[in-house]
């Protein structure tokens, strides 16, 4: 059988250098097999692996380009609990909440977030993805421009001026990763029903509707308002699922400053959601070939 174009290139490239043959081979008379007879006198070095987490477009990929902007994964790992200094119309003044406008600009207070940060960079804002689109370095804040379907669908429409909210920048190739794969695309809103304590940890009963209860399982993924959390108990009957917080995330997040009858943004696990999608699909094409 010929062998492939590359793997023919191979062994040609190999004979056509005897010197190859003289330094890595053992002698004849050794009983080993053929494959491992050949040793190389120097280690073989392998360039580091180069990968981005989003296509570069042809523009931005030049050497002379400063910076390529990080998006879209998160951990679920909140990096610091900034504050909303201004939401309202794009450019206005105004302090209360989004309300019903078509749009707005949610202006957040950072201590930690500025450095490396820049104009195009994706920030999980109460675990919504959102891109910034202005930093002011003196007043030390970072302005998203938040979408009407975004105020649909999460509970930023109802921040107001003074609200704090969790921070987490995108993942760079050499992030760690401390809590699961975070999307930032919200699934919908559930309502705190109760916090309970135990010890130095708090029980917390989330309300969440059918849609996202279905994608729960115990001991599986959740993220709440954009914290990384690991679900305990599902009741769909009854409509909940509940959580534990332990001391330090108590400390590092917004969660337990809210109060029962408060909106949390829910995203459940992708990797649930793939599972479900391709169980349906399945299911369908075997109900149609019994048909």
């Amino acid at each position: 059988m010929t062998p492939p174009p590359t793997a023919a290139a191979a062994v040609a490239a190999v004979r056509c250098n005897p010197q190859v043959l003289r330094r890595g081979l053992r002698p004849a008379s050794s009983p080993l097999p053929f494959a491992s007879r050949v040793a190389f006198t120097a280690p073989l070095r392998v360039p580091p692996l180069r990968f981005s987490l989003s296509p570069v477009p042809k523009s931005i990929s030049s050497p002379s380009s400063s910076h390529i902007p990080v998006r879209s994964l998160f951990t679920g790992i909140v990096e610091e609990v900034g504050r909303v200094r201004r939401i309202g119309p794009p450019g206005g003044g105004g302090g209360g909440g989004g309300g019903d406008a078509p749009g707005v600009d949610l202006e957040i207070e950072t201590k930690n977030l500025l450095a490396g940060t820049q104009l195009g960079d994706s920030v999980a804002v109460d675990g919504t993805c959102l891109t910034v689109a202005a930093i002011d370095a003196a007043a030390s804040t970072l302005t998203f421009g938040v979408a009407p379907e975004t105020l649909r669908c999460t509970s930023l429409g109802e921040r107001a001026t003074g609200d704090d909210v969790n921070l987490e920048r995108a993942l760079t190739p050499a992030s760690r990763m401390g809590g699961h794969f975070v999307q930032g695309h919200v699934d919908g809103t559930g309502e705190i029903a109760a916090f309970r304590p135990e010890g130095d940890s708090i029980w917390v009963t989330v309300r969440a509707p059918p849609e996202i209860l279905r994608l729960l399982v115990p001991k599986g993924f959740v993220a709440v308002d954009g914290t990384s959390l690991t679900v305990v108990n599902v009741n769909e009957e009854e409509g909940w699922f509940d959580f534990m917080l332990v001391r330090y995330t108590q400390d590092n997040v917004v969660l337990p400053k809210k109060k029962v009858g408060d909106k949390v943004n829910l995203e459940a696990d992708i990797l649930g959601k793939y599972v479900v999608k391709l169980l349906a699909g399945r299911m369908e094409a075997t109900s149609k070939a019994d048909s």
